[in-house]
């Protein structure tokens, strides 16, 4: 079984028993729970699917750690446990999801089952030891650092999952995954793990009133991300634009630069880059042409692999150039201009463009079927022309596509 359907099936299993137990011996401070599960709902209804941040909820993951983390409230203990924190979050999560489930958004079932299990592991570290007196020690001012010390865990168990459930599904190195899971960890969700402690402590003193206030600075933190990503989605749309120009221009095939810039993505997760990295690589590979827009004449099919080093070093410069102009990223540039160096002088990112581009135009030339084709004249070049590394890394990445007749290798 893979680990996405493993990480599912022991949510539904957590959540079955859960709500089962809570069924069975009656649900506990019945006002708390229905405020922090309107309060879970309301985050997961302002669930954001474009373009989302790492915690495409915030209001509700804070809503159910401070569910999970609440000992008391207005003074007076609560009475509700592992099972009630886990069924309140896992029913109010769900009627948060119930549109994005009738829009048939992805991703949905991967997301109540990492709420589930982190929110289950929350309450374990918490509940059965509160309720025991253990905590007792220390309330006080090292009662704070204490909660932050368990969000800390449960957000580094969330980090774990998401990496892991992106493995199994796309095969790609667990150890870059992991990385940019925990980097995304220290912006929003250092926001969610701050307002979780603030709201459990708040509704410690002075009631359910917390809720409604302390979710204000979340919830502007969250309109600030989705401002960001609107930005950057701009920011790529302008990238690519400016990329098709050499396409317009009938210097490049149609759709070749964002082949290219697909399939580099996919290399540089082979060979783990992070995700800042990515992002140079992949601009980096949308505009890797656009120094073909200086030439008098056209090089048929816009095929530079096949031209003299010291022209296609000559087109690269002045494709840096006119990517310095725009503003872009500078590391952008870079890329662009040193594609054409000799291999060992090469950052990996120019590598792998320099590959990649290869790799399409010869599969352009031979037409269907020319993939094995291509990858036997890249291999036979890769001691002088092309990184070996980057060779196979493109064929592991071919390896993974699904459909072999589309993605990268067609050219229709």
């Amino acid at each position: 079984m893979s680990a996405h359907r493993l990480i599912q099936l022991c949510a539904a299993v957590l959540g079955a028993v859960c709500l089962g137990l809570t069924l069975w011996h009656g649900l506990a401070d019945r006002g708390v729970a229905l405020a922090f599960g309107v309060f879970v709902a309301a985050g997961e209804l302002s669930r954001w699917t474009g373009c989302p941040p790492r915690e495409a909820a915030p209001l509700g993951a804070a809503g159910a750690l401070a569910y999970a983390l609440l000992g008391e409230a207005a003074g007076e203990p609560t009475r509700h446990g592992v099972a009630q924190v886990v069924a309140v979050v896992l029913a109010a999560s769900l009627v948060g999801c119930v549109p994005h489930l009738a829009r048939g958004e992805r991703g949905t079932a991967d997301h109540l089952a990492r709420r589930v299990l982190t929110v289950g592991f929350a309450a374990v570290c918490f509940q059965p030891l509160y309720n025991r007196g253990v905590f007792d020690a220390w309330i006080g001012p090292a009662y704070a650092p204490l909660l932050l010390a368990l969000l800390a865990l449960t957000a580094l168990c969330d980090a774990v999952l998401a990496a892991a459930a992106a493995r199994s599904r796309t095969g790609w190195p667990f150890g870059p995954l992991l990385r940019d899971e925990l980097r995304g960890l220290l912006g929003i969700g250092s926001a969610v793990c701050a307002t979780g402690a603030v709201v459990a402590l708040a509704v410690a003193v002075v009631g359910l009133w917390a809720l409604p206030v302390f979710c204000v600075p979340l919830s502007l933190v969250q309109l600030a991300f989705r401002r960001y990503a609107a930005v950057r989605a701009t920011y790529r749309q302008t990238i690519a634009s400016l990329a098709r120009a050499t396409e317009v221009a009938g210097y490049t095939p149609a759709g070749h630069a964002r082949r290219v810039a697909a399939l580099s993505r996919a290399v540089g997760r082979e060979l783990g880059l992070t995700e800042p990295e990515l992002t140079v690589l992949e601009h980096a590979a949308l505009m890797h042409d656009i120094g073909q827009l200086s030439l008098v004449d056209p090089v048929p099919a816009g095929a530079t692999a096949r031209l003299p080093a010291a022209e296609q070093r000559r087109i690269a410069l002045l494709g840096g150039a006119v990517v310095r102009q725009t503003g872009v990223d500078p590391a952008v540039a870079v890329v662009v201009e040193r594609q054409a160096d000799p291999c060992a002088e090469q950052p990996l990112a120019a590598r792998i463009v320099r590959v990649v581009n290869a790799y399409e135009e010869r599969v352009r030339e031979a037409g269907p079927g020319g993939a094995l084709t291509a990858l036997e004249e890249l291999r036979l070049g890769a001691a002088g022309d092309y990184a070996p590394e980057v060779v196979e890394s493109l064929a592991r990445a071919l390896g993974r596509e699904s459909d072999p007749g589309g993605g990268w290798v067609t050219h229709g």
